[in-house]
């Protein structure tokens, strides 16, 4: 399927189909992160293996926002002003979070914390403001090699496979850094 229409693609992720979609600088690959088949779909499509884990993509706040409050209030501050204040053209931070029993233990790999960005790039917001919460969100590629920038690129990898939802990419020249909540890591500068 491709399709234009948010609905439609939330209505795929709905029923257990893996979907490509434009982010923030690339294409990603997302499904329900409560639906284990699906899920284990797209680690077989990029040939990951599930110990690495994969993030999260929220279209707003209220739908991570159980996995803050356990957060020291001066970086729950941090995390959420980072997710607040992006325009366009910045590049996004993704944060590992302490996990809580809402998370698969799919999603987060063989981690304690889960990978976890509010986004702002206007589809994927409304993608997951249909779904009605996080979806997962993971490069469109095949491990090791270049994530794909374009749906042409995106289809040369996985052609027929999956689900499209077209639409453009966000002016970010990068994928999202990743910043370990609890301890400043940088784990993706």
């Amino acid at each position: 399927m491709l399709t234009t229409s948010v609905a439609e693609a939330a209505q795929c992720l709905a029923q257990g189909n893996v979907l490509a979609y434009p982010t923030e600088a690339v294409w990603g690959l997302g499904c329900d992160p409560f639906n284990e088949k699906a899920f284990h779909e797209i680690l077989r499509l990029k040939q990951r293996p599930i110990e690495k884990g994969v993030i999260l993509l929220a279209g707003q706040l209220s739908q991570v926002e159980h996995l803050l409050v356990r957060l020291d209030p001066e970086i729950r501050h941090q995390v959420i002003e980072s997710w607040s204040n992006l325009s366009n053209q910045d590049r996004a931070t993704t944060w590992l979070l302490p996990a809580d029993e809402h998370i698969p233990k799919w999603i987060k790999g063989h981690h304690p914390k889960v990978a976890v960005r509010v986004t702002n790039h206007p589809q994927c917001i409304a993608l997951c403001n249909a779904f009605n919460g996080f979806i997962v969100s993971t490069s469109a590629n095949p491990a090791g090699l270049e994530a794909a920038r374009s749906i042409q690129e995106v289809n040369h990898y996985f052609g027929h496979q999956l689900n499209y939802l077209n639409g453009d990419l966000g002016l970010s020249q990068e994928p999202s850094k990743i910043i370990d909540a609890i301890t400043g890591e940088i784990i993706r500068a």
